[in-house]
């Protein structure tokens, strides 16, 4: 089968390779689409950083460069290992794509299987990836969505999972306003998931195409411009002068987060959802004469099932932000090239690895 695949940085081929055995506990999903992530795009530029180099396996999955890429992905069960008895054959399905050791506990009450030790994820470090026509997958790892949600949408649910983990640890509730630093993938994203739960969001964002996809998506009551304008005088201006009750970082650029420490109200809350590639630095006095929360937030953690129920449930439409589908031999070129060097046109460049959704 065809598989895109991470050799060093701006190194990927799109190669013929075997498909992975089926084995007792796992599943065969026919991938229908793939999201093209930024973390994709780090590796690609910066790389390898997730996936372990080539000479170096990975301490739980054992592999090394090569690996095949994907881990934004949806797709269709096509075969079932010994054992699975609570999937058939034709079921859409997404993939929270870990790979973790055996010996974590990774059941409903668990808050931080995601930050085990030598965590990973499936279409970094090994175990095969969406940007292939097929994959084996551990059924714990496997979520069912309902067949009236679209598998070119489902495959959003994975960095919309990042994104409702991060409102989660922000604390935020209905009714209070939230700044949104950033309207890239996860910023987007992020405000879909507090507009669902009845924020008021403002989002910051440079890109005019940006600011109006967030406005047409429905899930910014304002968009704002800060080149333009004061982001923190026009935030105190939307609340009464208070501040916003918490905000999001989803950019890594030091300006915007010096900008949501002015803008959150005192005892207000800063969640950190981007990763930075270098020491950030903030200013401590008004840290703590605000009182300000900062928290770190990373992936998801039994987050698959409420954000799956949230675009069952209507209450989110993924649609707005797939801004591009293409074919797997298109990946750089169409995909990688467009992400890296255009980015501000698009949102979400999604990928058929068999070509049949084209």
């Amino acid at each position: 089968m065809k598989a895109a695949r991470f050799h060093d940085r701006g190194d990927i081929r799109i190669e013929d390779i075997t498909p992975q055995p089926l084995e007792a506990g796992t599943v065969r999903i026919d991938v229908a689409w793939c999201g093209i992530c930024g973390t994709d795009l780090h590796e690609y530029l910066e790389g390898p950083i997730f996936v372990p180099a080539h000479g170096h396996p990975h301490p739980i999955s054992g592999e090394d460069a090569p690996v095949t890429l994907g881990h934004e992905f949806s797709g269709v069960v096509s075969e079932l290992g010994e054992g699975v008895d609570d999937l058939a054959v034709g079921d859409h399905v997404v993939v929270e794509p870990y790979i973790l050791r055996d010996d974590v506990y990774t059941g409903p009450e668990s808050v931080d299987y995601h930050l085990s030790d030598d965590m990973n994820f499936i279409g970094l470090a090994g175990r095969g990836g969406g940007l292939a026509e097929n994959i084996v997958v551990k059924r714990r790892w496997v979520h069912k969505i309902d067949s009236s949600v679209a598998l070119d949408e489902a495959a959003l649910i994975e960095p919309l999972s990042v994104a409702f983990h991060a409102v989660k640890r922000s604390g935020v509730k209905a009714g209070q306003t939230a700044v949104v630093g950033g309207a890239g993938p996860i910023g987007q994203l992020t405000a879909a998931v507090l507009h669902a739960i009845g924020v008021k969001v403002i989002i910051s964002e440079l890109s005019g195409l940006r600011r109006q996809k967030a406005l047409d998506a429905g899930v910014a009551d304002v968009a704002l411009n800060p080149a333009e304008v004061d982001v923190v005088a026009e935030v105190k201006k939307l609340t009464d002068g208070k501040g916003a009750d918490v905000a999001f970082e989803c950019t890594s650029v030091q300006v915007v987060f010096d900008t949501l420490m002015d803008t959150v109200r005192p005892t207000g809350v800063i969640v950190v959802v981007s990763i930075w590639g270098k020491k950030a630095s903030f200013d401590m006095h008004k840290l703590v004469m605000k009182e300000i929360d900062v928290r770190g937030t990373i992936g998801y953690v039994n987050s698959h099932p409420e954000t799956i129920a949230l675009v069952e449930s209507g209450k989110i439409d993924l649609k707005p932000f797939i801004t591009g589908k293409i074919g797997l031999e298109d990946l750089v070129d169409k995909g990688f090239d467009t992400l890296i060097n255009h980015n501000e046109t698009a949102v979400k460049i999604l990928v058929s690895p068999s070509g049949k959704g084209l």
